[in-house]
């Protein structure tokens, strides 16, 4: 059976493409969007109290099967969905470049003492129009600063997830305003240059070989529901909801107490 995370269906609509693979009333083609703010939730229910399974970032295609307020559809690059409201939702644009800050700040005009007007998280890609000194223009009185967009120069995703430490821990959430167990690690990925699928269970059927023991740094760890990854042979990093936060500790301290509410490690992979 297709997993409906992945599968554009309902039971009143799918995507066309799945037109006589699956039953449904009526079939889209589906519109393409960019997504035009720093991040986009991407729910479970077109509410706003609804359960958010993830988010996009400016700059990403989304396709919409259905419009109105909510926008529902599948995001291109993990094929994860779900509903976004549509304000975050603009006409395609073409892309450039790639933020690399944790979070850059967007300015109306190329001046760091103007007021803010949103932030663009790491890996969101945006459109160069134009360039004002140190100022690359995005959008209509959108600048980002050019040293938000030079190249990262690690490509340890470790090094990467590290730098989220102490960020709040936030369910769906894959940016340094909050995020959760795969978040962190896709993100980490991303930034490196590695596609990876959305969520825990995913990763684990997809993700790299197996080992028998977490001793190395890089190796992710993980349970039913949750994981993380390995600083060295001994210390665990994982956004997680203990700690609020992405925490770093013993993996054994991790392990004994996630144990009593998600069981015991079901596997250890290496990439």
């Amino acid at each position: 059976m297709a997993d409906k995370r992945l599968t554009p269906a309902r039971a009143d609509l799918a995507a066309a493409h799945l037109k006589g693979t699956v039953d449904a009333p009526r079939f889209a083609e589906g519109v393409k969007y960019s997504i035009g703010v720093g991040r986009a939730a991407l729910c479970v229910e077109p509410t706003f109290g609804s359960a958010q399974d993830s988010e996009l970032l400016f700059g990403e295609t989304f396709t919409a099967y259905e419009e109105g307020d909510w926008l529902w559809g599948q995001a291109e690059k993990d094929g994860y969905v779900g509903y976004i409201f549509e304000l975050g939702a603009r006409p395609p644009f073409t892309t450039d470049a790639i933020i690399s800050a944790l979070m850059a700040p967007v300015f109306p005009a190329p001046d760091l003492k103007t007021a803010v007007q949103d932030f663009l998280p790491l890996n969101a890609r945006v459109p160069v129009m134009d360039r004002r000194g140190e100022y690359v223009q995005i959008a209509e009185y959108q600048y980002v600063h050019m040293r938000h967009l030079e190249p990262l120069a690690e490509k340890d995703f470790v090094a990467i997830a590290e730098r989220f430490v102490g960020v709040p821990y936030v369910w769906g959430g894959k940016t340094a305003a909050g995020l959760d167990c795969s978040g962190l690690i896709q993100t980490a990925l991303q930034a490196v240059g590695k596609d990876a699928p959305r969520d825990t269970d995913m990763m684990e059927k997809t993700l790299g070989a197996p080992v028998d023991a977490a001793s190395r740094r890089g190796d992710l760890v993980f349970w039913k529901g949750h994981m993380g990854v390995m600083l060295d042979e001994a210390r665990l990093l994982h956004a997680n909801a203990h700690h609020m936060a992405v925490a770093v500790e013993p993996l054994a301290d991790a392990a004994a107490r996630i144990e009593k509410v998600a069981g015991p490690v079901t596997s250890i992979k290496r990439l």
